[in-house]
């Protein structure tokens, strides 16, 4: 089994805070795999040491098979980010900022790239407009876009759907399962558990930054329990 995401005695801490304590984990190719927990449970803090964005404070991760703190810059040139607040530059329009994000990426035929995302989003009256007067939901959408603009081998997505309503989050539910199925790698972050429980193929469980558990959906089944069930069972709240 070939793993894209690897991590081993992951820590961060901030100040007399540890945000993430002590994980370990891997997520095979091929897998739309799920980190839940509730706020404030590490979860933005493990995406963001996972793409280069923040330092662990001890332990290692590489991802994609390039280590996050030696080549941060490597891993995200290859993988998508989607972060938890939706922050494209206030001063570009919405084609503007997926041209520059064409333009760092060096991705050809950009024009016709952001044509087909302002198409299969519902966006096309938004392409002018700059970014500050976007929604939050079309801001989403434009750093949906820009996350996949490439064709990432591995996307890492922070709370993906939280921001549509439910028309568009069943249009992006179905590109993310159609993207693992074309041999794409999807790790999401969330605490809406229906929705992982709906898409994902595998998961872990974050409480307070300690990982609680790790397995496959399909486990679920054997254990007769919904993943609400099994969540509330280990973080017993």
């Amino acid at each position: 089994m070939v793993t894209v995401i690897e991590a081993s005695g992951l820590t961060k801490q901030f100040g007399n805070t540890t945000a993430v304590d002590n994980v370990t984990l891997s997520v095979p190719q091929g897998a739309l795999f799920g980190l839940l927990g509730p706020n404030g449970s590490g979860k933005t803090t493990m995406i963001k040491m996972l793409t280069g964005q923040i330092r662990p404070t001890t332990g290692m991760a590489t991802v994609l098979g390039l280590d996050v703190v030696n080549d941060p810059v490597g891993v995200r040139k290859l993988v998508g980010i989607i972060p938890e607040q939706e922050t494209p530059p206030s001063f570009l329009s919405a084609m503007e900022y997926l041209a520059f994000v064409g333009a760092v990426r060096k991705i050809p035929d950009i024009e016709e790239k952001a044509a087909w995302w302002f198409s299969f989003l519902e966006f096309e009256d938004k392409r002018d407009v700059l970014c500050k007067d976007l929604s939050r939901g079309t801001r989403q959408k434009l750093m949906f876009a820009q996350a996949f603009l490439h064709k990432p081998v591995l996307a890492l997505i922070d709370e993906p759907l939280i921001n549509f309503d439910p028309i568009m989050q069943r249009k992006v539910k179905g590109y993310l399962a159609d993207y693992v199925k074309s041999g794409g790698t999807i790790f999401i972050s969330t605490h809406i558990l229906e929705i992982a429980e709906e898409i994902c193929s595998g998961f872990a469980i974050l409480h307070n930054g300690k990982l609680l558990y790790s397995g496959a959906i399909s486990e679920l089944s054997g254990k007769k329990q919904h993943l609400s069930e099994f969540f509330f069972s280990q973080v017993q709240i």
